[in-house]
């Protein structure tokens, strides 16, 4: 049996570059989908900002978005049905994360409790976001548009107290490249999980390769079978090509 081929990947510092430009890994990511890999984007980042990256890259595989709180697959994607999916116009959603209004009063609680100077993306304008975080200004609206995590800075304070208010709270954290994120129990790991049992009922055999960056990647890249760090050892760039060559011999091997 054929092995179907799923390419897990952040998209800061794996497949977007310090600019947030992707024209280096815009013809592996081609070459993978023409060779039937799934490309599937797993990230801090909202619905709004990778459904942009989607479409820039023709891809059309499900993604897990802000860190894991919430699968989204398009609608006819699974032969399967599941029950834990709620549905809109284009897709099927599995939620796992609190609504983004309960982070936001977490956030204040974590405040309060430790005493510091804690600013997330509620707490500024699109312009504010463009600025902080490098964005273009399009994109800056799309990282507003947030439905579970917060993603925030610790301005004064210590961040020990803060981690230890987030655990009184009841929610985790992770951190990523620029920012903390506040979000429910859950991480990239827990979705991937998910999704992956979801291609299993559908495929029955497949190959798992995850690409990342940082320590919020970790329980992503812990649950493949090929994980691939992009650091001072190897780019992005190499990372990617020597992704293309292991998809061009698994697909040689069952020709």
């Amino acid at each position: 049996m054929i092995p179907k081929i799923l390419i897990f990947t952040d998209l800061d510092g794996t497949l977007l570059d310090d600019k947030y430009d992707f024209a280096q890994i815009k013809p592996i990511i081609r070459k993978l989908l023409s060779l039937k890999a799934s490309v599937i984007l797993v990230s801090s980042k909202t619905k709004s900002e990778i459904e942009f990256y989607r479409r820039k890259l023709r891809i059309s595989d499900p993604f897990i978005v802000e860190n894991g709180s919430a699968i989204i697959i398009p609608k006819t994607y699974f032969k399967i049905k599941h029950d834990f999916a709620k549905q809109n116009q284009n897709y099927k959603v599995i939620e796992l994360g609190p609504p983004y209004t309960v982070v936001r009063n977490k956030l204040s609680l974590v405040q309060k409790k430790s005493s510091s100077n804690i600013i997330g993306f509620g707490d500024m304008t699109i312009n504010e976001i463009a600025k902080d975080a490098g964005l273009p200004i399009e994109l800056a609206k799309f990282a507003k548009k947030r439905q579970y995590d917060e993603p925030f800075k610790i301005i004064n304070g210590c961040e020990e107290e803060v981690i230890q208010a987030i655990e009184d709270t009841g929610l985790s954290y992770t951190k990523g490249g620029r920012y903390f994120h506040l979000l429910g129990n859950t991480n990239k790991g827990k979705a991937l999980a998910i999704l992956k049992q979801l291609y299993l009922q559908d495929f029955q055999k497949i190959v798992t390769i995850g690409v990342g960056d940082s320590l919020n990647d970790l329980p992503m890249l812990e649950l493949v079978s090929k994980p691939f760090m992009v650091d001072y050892k190897k780019n992005a760039l190499a990372v990617w090509q020597e992704i293309l060559e292991i998809v061009k011999a698994c697909t040689q091997q069952n020709q």
